[in-house]
């Protein structure tokens, strides 16, 4: 194990981004809408809205393009727009392998994702299998008990405490791609692997405990958890 991590015992997963090639999806639906308008979704918008709740981004979205709809509106079309194409989430590379190869060596793992449980169901819908080797998930958008989205820690916090065994924070290693995400799990006091887009700059992932291209290159066993055997 190298001396600069710290042994864990649990794994707490973001989803969009980082199990499931779903961010192109979401910019692909949000540009749709947003060509209605005559407007452009921009890269620096688009990094400073991941992880963020759902409401919260329709928010930024209105206000930023100056929308002529309320965010309940906005978020209606969104919705129509996301479910047209959610569906067609493929696993990101190594992320399949990763949550296997936990479950299969007794690592709890679980979800900790912004997104509501509805579009959870959406985007799993041709993975259930795999999914179904998660302790449990928090679905911040529409879970009571997340009372601050993403950079908030509240999602990890409560996704921690709902393991069986209640590890502590500083036993919980997040994986993230987004730099929400990232800052999230430092405030919650837990460590970060992040997987980010290569667009996302270096000073943007500078709280990330380490920085990785894809999950293919994640080496357990720097954090004290079973390494791969193939």
């Amino acid at each position: 194990m190298d001396e600069k991590f710290k042994k864990v015992t649990h794994v707490i997963f973001d989803m969009d981004g980082l199990l499931l090639d779903t961010e192109k999806l979401y910019s692909q639906a949000i540009q749709t809408v947003l060509h209605r308008f005559n407007k452009i979704y921009d890269w620096e918008m688009n990094v400073s809205l991941m992880g963020m709740h759902h409401m919260d981004v329709c928010t930024r979205i209105v206000e930023n393009y100056d929308l002529p709809l309320t965010p309940e509106e906005y978020s209606k079309i969104q919705r129509a727009e996301n479910e047209k194409i959610l569906c067609k989430a493929e696993f990101k590379p190594g992320a399949e392998r990763l949550m296997r190869h936990l479950h299969a060596n007794n690592v709890p793992i679980c979800l900790a994702t912004s997104s509501a449980e509805d579009m959870v169901q959406l985007k799993i819908a041709n993975h259930r299998e795999v999914f179904s080797l998660l302790s449990h998930r928090v679905c911040a958008s529409t879970d009571p008990e997340v009372k601050e989205g993403k950079p908030a820690p509240d999602i990890f916090l409560i996704a921690a405490s709902r393991f069986p065994d209640k590890p502590k924070p500083q036993q919980c290693l997040v994986f993230e791609d987004s730099p929400n995400g990232v800052m999230a799990a430092c405030k919650a006091c837990m460590q970060v692997v992040m997987v980010p887009d290569e667009r996302v700059s270096v000073e943007q992932s500078c709280l990330a405990t380490l920085r990785l291209k894809s999950l293919l290159e994640f080496k357990p066993e720097m954090f004290g958890l079973p390494p791969f055997t193939n």
